[in-house]
């Protein structure tokens, strides 16, 4: 299901943009999922203050309107696409839909994502499959599809991983499992694509001031403190300045936590 189509931007490379402008990525078109909050959504807020056109991706779709309405403040050109990532059958749409209807993509960011924790033992496998699915097997998928536009443009796939990606803490081995996948994944990605001009970084960021956060501090017992947390402006800001880099470097990982540690 799709909304409203995208005014089709000025065709221009990565190589190409003007960073004299106050709109470094105008003509740029950039596919954000996990965009009806949280990171997803900062990071298309950024790139919308950067001029890209940007294809909002997401389940929820009256929250990716409320995105949508909000980012054309800065960006007109923007598309919702609505999806599933649970279901094989709708991210495959979705990379149809992609393909037929957008004009180029040069930026692809994997913002999606669900967590369930729960001690191993205890732990139905079924949540260990959604995470799997959700996580790894879709932004996979929907990387598969988009790649011949992205090697077209020269352009950047971002995937947002997490802390966990790195260290499996108590009670979320089924996550930071799917978590550590994703990231051998990207790096194996980066090899096959860095020859064409693509650009692939990884982002580990720690705990976050989103809804996802609040649930899981309600579930482990803990005080849901915010401005203790990093804020999904932060983690959009380092992506932003990995995209805009110049193109004769590559940032292949960034690590991003909490300036204040959890009391």
């Amino acid at each position: 299901m799709s909304g409203r189509a995208v005014s089709p931007p000025a065709r221009h490379s990565a190589q190409e943009q003007d960073t004299t402008t106050d709109q470094p990525l105008a003509g740029n078109v950039a596919v954000v999922t996990g965009a009806s909050s949280g990171i997803g959504r900062a990071v298309a807020f950024a790139l919308a203050g950067q001029g890209a056109a940007i294809c909002l991706v997401g389940r929820d779709r009256p929250r990716l309107e409320e995105t949508a309405r909000q980012a054309a403040s800065t960006s007109p050109r923007t598309t919702i696409e609505q999806a599933d990532f649970e279901s094989d059958a709708s991210v495959d749409d979705l990379a149809r839909r992609l393909v037929g209807n957008l004009p180029r993509i040069d930026v692809l960011v994997h913002a999606a994502g669900l967590i369930r924790i729960g001690a191993l033992a205890q732990s139905d496998v079924q949540d260990l499959d959604a995470q799997y699915r959700v996580n790894v097997r879709a932004p996979v998928r929907l990387t598969q599809a988009l790649l011949p536009m992205l090697r077209a443009s020269q352009g950047d796939v971002v995937f947002v991983n997490s802390s966990a990606g790195h260290r499996v803490g108590r009670a979320n081995g089924f996550y930071a499992s799917t978590k550590h996948a994703l990231r051998a994944l990207a790096d194996n990605l980066r090899d096959e694509v860095n020859e064409d001009g693509v650009r692939v970084t990884s982002v580990y960021p720690g705990r976050v001031a989103t809804p996802l956060q609040q649930r899981l501090s309600a579930i482990e017992g803990r005080e849901y403190e915010p401005e203790r947390l990093l804020q999904p402006d932060d983690v959009a800001a380092v992506i932003l300045a990995a995209i805009r880099l110049p193109r004769t470097g590559e940032v292949t990982d960034i690590n991003i936590r909490p300036a204040l540690k959890p009391r």
